[in-house]
């Protein structure tokens, strides 16, 4: 069996002794190269800012001499200041036919202006005062069997509160769910579809007990929901209360559909 030589590469002669004399001469040298740069900037900024001194030294201005002026010239130029203004112009408007003391013409329609053709007449001045003053009332159209002394009471239309507004009551509007229930129709589709669930309505409920806006909250199938805002709308509510006061109010009321 024969052995076989195998010759191995010769190791490099670049290692750390090298490294350690060629990384402070390069340092020096790089070190030399920043700072001869940064002279040769600074003295180039030097120079263009001295260039820019000189080119910015005001040129010297020559002498102004003052001339009188005489003669003619002077002459001419005194009247003009002597002069008195011109008069202002005046623009003459013509508006109408200028009148005349006696007897008034009437004047024909085709020479009046196209500007005072449309004039107010009395019955458009009267309803326009009466705008501005307020609504005039003429005793005489009454009827006769009128009382003038009959108490009108004015209704204010209440402000609906919003339906997430918090409104601090003794007691909620309240509702009898059973009985609400059996106000329940049960939609046709939704019974041969077989769908069941439950609908959760948002009820404003106004002093009087009596439901004014009906809002779905929440819904297990759109099917359902006309059904119980029906049976809502149908229903008498209990009014809240505050400060022993009946007050309008906003109640959540869950309506269950469930096929027997």
């Amino acid at each position: 069996m024969s052995n076989k030589v195998i010759e191995l590469p010769p190791q490099p002669t670049y290692g750390f002794a090298e490294l350690k004399i060629i990384i402070p001469r390069n340092t020096i040298r790089g070190f030399i190269i920043t700072v001869s740069i940064f002279l040769l900037l600074l003295l180039a900024y030097f120079i263009y800012a001295k260039a820019s001194e000189r080119s910015n030294v005001a040129l010297p201005r020559a002498p102004i001499s003052k001339i009188t002026l005489g003669g003619p010239i002077q002459q001419l130029e005194e009247q003009k200041e002597d002069a008195p203004p011109p008069p202002p112009s005046q623009q003459v408007m013509e508006i109408a036919t200028a009148a005349k003391a006696g007897t008034p013409v009437p004047i024909p329609d085709a020479e009046i202006k196209e500007d005072l053709k449309e004039f107010a007449t009395f019955e458009k001045l009267s309803e326009s005062l009466a705008r501005e003053k307020g609504q005039e009332i003429d005793i005489n159209q009454l009827p006769q069997n009128f009382n003038l002394d009959t108490k009108v009471e004015i209704q204010q239309k209440e402000e609906e509160p919003a339906i997430d507004e918090f409104i601090p009551v003794e007691k909620e509007p309240y509702i009898d769910l059973a009985d609400l229930q059996r106000k329940v129709v049960y939609p046709e589709m939704a019974r041969k579809a077989g769908i069941e669930g439950v609908v959760v309505v948002r009820v404003l409920v106004d002093k009087n007990g009596k439901p004014k806006k009906v809002v779905v909250q929440q819904s297990d199938s759109q099917m359902l929901n006309q059904a119980a805002v029906d049976a809502v709308m149908k229903s008498t509510f209990t009014p809240a209360i505050q400060n022993g006061q009946p007050v309008t109010c906003w109640v959540s009321i869950p309506i269950r559909f469930k096929l027997r």
